[in-house]
């Protein structure tokens, strides 16, 4: 008899497109082996904002998440506000583009997308 293997998703995803601009960016920047710490601070408009840094390290109390090649690090206070969420990267031909965060748990965000607020 034949067990089923569930895949588990990650707590946060990184898209396709993300993952391949993450790695050329890490790579620019003399860090291949690194990841992106995804963070969660008070402040902003809406009261939390986003933010995200190169990553060589990683804590016990880290989530760390590979997809597609590319590290995700979160740490353990972000991620209630943050699970379920998608790291995706947008093209914008006048700003230059650059990552952002599709979360689910955001119930508003403010005019420039940078900062949230939870139920």
């Amino acid at each position: 008899m034949s067990q089923e293997v569930k895949e588990i998703k990650p707590v946060v995803e990184i898209s396709e497109q993300a993952a391949h601009e993450l790695i050329l960016y890490l790579e620019k920047q003399g860090k291949p082996g690194a990841g992106l710490r995804v963070f969660v601070s008070a402040g902003g408009c809406s009261g939390l904002s986003y933010g995200m840094v190169p990553e060589d390290k990683s804590s016990e109390d880290d989530y760390v998440i590979v997809q597609h090649g590319a590290k995700l690090i979160v740490d353990k206070s972000s991620m209630p506000f943050i699970a379920g969420s998608v790291i995706d990267f947008q093209s914008d031909k006048l700003m230059g583009g650059g990552f952002v965060v599709k979360n689910p748990n955001a119930v508003s965000t403010c005019g420039c997308g940078e900062s949230f607020k939870t139920a």
